[in-house]
């Protein structure tokens, strides 16, 4: 018997191959239907009524999607904390989305805490290793083979904001020094008393970065996979575009190490990602770890669909 959930899977499948083929078919249609007379016009007036009828149907899709979105993962994050980190580029209406989504699914957010350009650019490396030197819990060791920035940050916060099954978090005071020494060095911002201990960490990155964008992209992926290795797991989320090149989920991807220790989503610009990361997100907690979306590097469109060929 097919679940509700394996329906919908395949209904988001359709709705993204009817986007593609609206995207490609309206750009055909009017680059060429002025110079066109006669029977080919005809044929481009059945194309566009056809194209009508399809962005009718994406309509129905996006709507059913929408009302379907809440049962599909309801429960999914039941009584988990998500820690929010924002990158740059993060698009806040990408942001509020997942908050809604996680709220929805049972999951708690703990917090939110923003990367700064400053930091991601990585032109203070000096200055943020011996921040995060004077950082380090109680007791906790950094990981020894993590050399670059952006790993030895997310080792930190990983040590100091995540949690595992039957592993007690960092102290309060020890939490507070990290975080707060951090935000003095123009590293981070979050509100104050507002970042709490989480399960799970929800990294949200921008599209594409540009050719003068730098390590950035080396900068966000990196962190994503050393902070969400010390918790119960985490996604890095990204918009479209994000997996190509040197963007934080084509790092991620490009890198079996990393690309083992965080799942990745590519598209949370549409709903279809949005509930794709959240369905990963749960995914974590049960260990497993995947890579989602269209672009370069997905293995398949959501969690549960068919591996793309």
């Amino acid at each position: 018997m097919i679940s509700l959930r394996q329906h919908a899977v395949s209904l988001i499948a359709v709705f993204l191959a009817l986007t593609l083929g609206l995207f490609l078919g309206s750009g055909f249609i009017g680059d060429r239907v002025n110079a066109l007379t006669g029977t080919d016009r005809d044929r481009i007036g059945k194309l566009q009524d056809e194209r009508d009828a399809l962005d009718k149907e994406v309509g129905n899709d996006t709507a059913f999607i929408k009302a379907i979105g809440p049962e599909l993962t309801k429960g999914v994050l039941n009584k988990r904390g998500v820690l929010i980190v924002t990158a740059p580029d993060a698009a806040d209406g990408d942001v509020e989305a997942l908050k809604g989504l996680v709220n929805g699914a049972g999951g708690t957010v703990t917090g939110q805490i923003a990367l700064t350009t400053a930091l991601v650019r990585d032109e203070q490396a000096s200055k943020l290793r011996t921040v995060v030197d004077q950082s380090i819990p109680a007791g906790a060791q950094l990981r020894v083979e993590y050399t670059d920035s952006g790993s030895r940050l997310g080792d930190l916060l990983g040590t100091a904001l995540l949690t595992r099954p039957g592993q007690a978090p960092a102290s309060d005071s020890d939490r507070s020094t990290a975080l707060q020494t951090l935000r003095q060095a123009g590293f981070l911002e979050y509100p104050d008393g507002a970042v709490r201990p989480a399960d799970l960490v929800l990294v949200v990155t921008g599209g594409e970065m540009s050719s003068d964008s730098g390590a950035q992209g080396q900068f966000v992926g990196r962190f994503s996979a050393a902070m969400a290795a010390r918790g119960s797991g985490g996604v890095l989320a990204g918009r479209s575009g994000s997996a190509e090149g040197g963007s934080p989920i084509g790092v991620v991807r490009s890198d079996p190490s990393l690309n083992n220790a965080v799942s990745t989503v590519d598209n949370v610009d549409q709903q279809t990602g949005q509930l794709t990361t959240v369905l990963a997100l749960g995914d974590e907690t049960d260990g497993r770890t995947g890579a989602y979306g269209t672009g370069p590097g997905a293995t398949a469109i959501t969690v549960g669909a068919a591996p793309s060929k």
